[in-house]
Formats: C-alpha cells, structure tokens, sequence
C-alpha cells in the first residue's frame, strides 16, 4: 500500500480504536464487553497458535540440547583428564617407587663390593655399532665414563661400556656372543671364560676339566688387570647344567645369569675399582632349607594279644595284680576267688612246712 494521506489517517484511526478497547478491558474487568470477542478469537486462532508451537518448540529444545550438549561436552572432558591426571600419577607413583628399590638394591650391591659407581638409567636397547645385544645409557664422558668399565646391577653383572659419548654409552651386555668374562666358582676358586649365548645361559669354560662341579654352585668375575674391563667379585650367575667329562682339557658348564637382560632400567657404572679383591661378599645370601619335620608313630598291638611281662600298661606296682591278668593254671576267663592263694604259692608253703 502507497504512503498516502488517506492511509495514515487509518493507520493512526486503527491504533486510537486499539487503545480504545484496552482502555474499555481494563476497566471492565472479568465483565469487559470484549470478553467474548477475545474467547471467539481464542477460538480463532488457538489451533493456529498450537500448531505453530509444535513446530517451533522442537527448534527450540534442539537448540537449548546443543547448548547443554557443549556443557555437559565440556564437563566429561574436564572428568576424562581429572581420570588420565590420575592414572599418570598412579602408574608414575608405582614406577617410581619400583626404581627406588632397583636403586636401593643397587647400592647394597656397590656398597657390599666397595664398587665407586655412577648411576645411569637404560634409554634405548638394540643393535649399535654391529652389537647385537647391547643398551644405551644416559651417561657419558662428562659424567666420567671411560670405555672399558664395569656396568652392574642389583642383581650382578650387566656388561662392560664399549663406546663413548659425551651424555650418552654403548654397553655391550654379557649375553651377546662376543662377549666374554673370566670367572671364579666360588669356595672352590675353579677359573674359567663364560661366554654369552643370546637368551639362553651363559656357557663357561673351565680350565680344569676334572674339576668338581654341581647344580646350584655359583660364579663371580676374576677381575681383569688394572681392573679393566672387569672389577673382580661381581656376582655372574648359578650352574644349571654339568656336561659329562669329556677327553678335552677344558670343561663346559651352563650358568643362568643373576640379571635379567631384558627388564634393565637402573644400572650403576663402577669408577673406582675396590681396593682388595671382595670376593665371595657379595654374592647374595643363599636360601636355607626348611625344617624337616620327622613323626613317628608307633602301631599297637592287635584286639585281645596279651602284651609281653613288664610292658603292661598300667601295672600296678608292689606286686599287686592288675585286673584282670590270668595266673598260671587258672583257665581263660576264670577270675581268682578272693583271699585264695595261687596254686604255685600253695606248694611253695608246703615244701616250707
């Protein structure tokens, strides 16, 4: 509709009488005369009003979802790294105190041997420089590391240092097949060269062949001269197998290592040699047998078998009969009449007489 004078004198007439039937509704209360045009309207339009409700009230509950959705979104996240936060600190709290006994056992080991060491930690295994058993620690030449070293653990000897870095080692370990150890049995003093064999047991050599040698025995190093590459005393492992005597000059036995090659994390590199040969210190206690314990049971003697003179159970001393014991002549089941001296003891007082 064109902006004519015609058109805003309706439009200003259509808004006086607008104002007009609000003023009169008011005032008129619950009997306002445009009461039943308001329900006629209702009734109008009330369908109409439902409809469009239904059609918009879902719009609206998806945008109000979305909104929650992003809240309660945010709120499973913030749950999710509460949960992870935890789990870290758990597992980190578990490693850590697992490395704190590794470490401990590591310094009663050094402490035991008057081993100098350096502690390190094992950041990368695998091949290195043609090794194929070898792991990487995190020390090197600024931490004093020298090639040729001792590496141990708690449990014993780990391998020896091959290559240098300045933060950083090579340590060939005493599995790999190139790497060889001179060895002493321990109490008896039998030397010999173990040698790696991968995963399974350490294969020694014995210099003497016809020397005494049972499972369960156990081996240290020798040492080495100027105690490199070897500290002597530093525990290798157990004899598991004795092969026969053979014509050879040398003997080979199989020890299973005390390390555990494959779950290294905390070794200690020895700095400084001891300063007197430790010997058989070091080695860990060895487990004592448990008690045996011994009963004996002794059998008793059949229903009605009447026990040997002397070994009656309960006999009454001072010569009194027990009850029920049978005298001589008197049949079986037949019981002494009272105040009647046995038929023995009768002839006893007649030859007297």
């Amino acid at each position: 509709m064109r902006d004519t004078r015609e058109s805003r004198l309706l439009l200003v007439l259509l808004i006086a009488i607008a104002f007009a039937l609000i003023t009169v509704d008011i005032r008129g209360g619950e009997e306002s005369p445009v009461d039943g045009a308001r329900q006629a309207a209702a009734a109008v339009f009330g369908p109409v009003e439902n409809g469009v409700a239904a059609a918009v009230d879902p719009i609206g509950n998806a945008i109000g979802a979305v909104r929650d959705s992003g809240e309660r979104h945010d709120r499973l996240a913030a749950l999710e790294r509460e949960n992870a936060a935890l789990k870290a600190k758990l597992g980190s709290d578990d490693r850590n105190r697992s490395r704190l006994r590794e470490l401990d056992t590591l310094l009663k080991t050094a402490g035991a041997g008057q081993y100098g060491i350096k502690g390190a930690e094992v950041i990368g295994i695998g091949a290195a420089q043609g090794f194929s058993w070898t792991v990487t620690i995190d020390a090197g030449a600024n931490d004093g590391i020298e090639r040729d070293m001792t590496v141990l653990n708690g449990s014993g000897l780990v391998g020896r240092v091959t290559t240098i870095g300045p933060s950083t080692s090579t340590v060939l370990l005493a599995s790999d097949p190139d790497f060889t150890v001179g060895t002493r049995m321990e109490n008896s003093d039998e030397l010999g060269f173990a040698t790696g064999q991968g995963n399974g047991p350490l294969l020694v050599q014995l210099l003497n062949g016809k020397a005494k040698v049972k499972n369960g025995d156990r081996l240290v190093t020798f040492g080495s001269q100027a105690n490199k590459p070897f500290v002597p005393g530093v525990p290798v492992g157990e004899v598991v197998r004795v092969d026969p005597l053979g014509g050879g000059l040398t003997r080979n036995i199989y020890v299973r290592p005390y390390v555990s090659f494959s779950k290294l994390d905390i070794v200690g590199v020895v700095v400084q040699a001891p300063r007197t040969n430790p010997r058989d210190t070091v080695l860990p206690p060895k487990p004592k047998p448990a008690p045996t314990v011994t009963v004996t049971v002794t059998p008793k003697p059949p229903a009605g078998e009447q026990q040997p003179q002397g070994q009656v159970e309960g006999q009454v001393q001072g010569g009194e009969q027990p009850q029920g014991e049978q005298q001589p002549g008197q049949q079986p089941g037949q019981q002494q009449p009272p105040g009647q001296m046995p038929e023995n003891e009768q002839q006893n007082d007649q030859q007297g007489d």
